[in-house]
């Protein structure tokens, strides 16, 4: 258990610096053709379709990588 949370908060440190310098490096994430946005005058839905396919994939790709036994 130990060693998949100091992943997750390695994972999740490297996310915020990217964040943090690079803004416009994820710009693309949730503007994909297949995300779903509806807007109308009282509210607004997203979702993302698409996009969670494609972070799905890869995390699953980077995963069976680093964690293949």
């Amino acid at each position: 258990m130990a060693k998949w949370l100091i992943v997750a908060g390695l994972f999740l440190l490297m996310l915020g610096v990217l964040l943090h310098y690079a803004p416009g490096l994820l710009s693309w994430f949730g503007k994909l053709p297949g995300d779903i946005r509806i807007e109308s005058e009282h509210s607004r839905t997203f979702i993302p379709i698409t996009s969670m396919i494609i972070l799905s994939v890869v995390l699953t790709v980077l995963l069976n990588i680093f964690f293949r036994r």
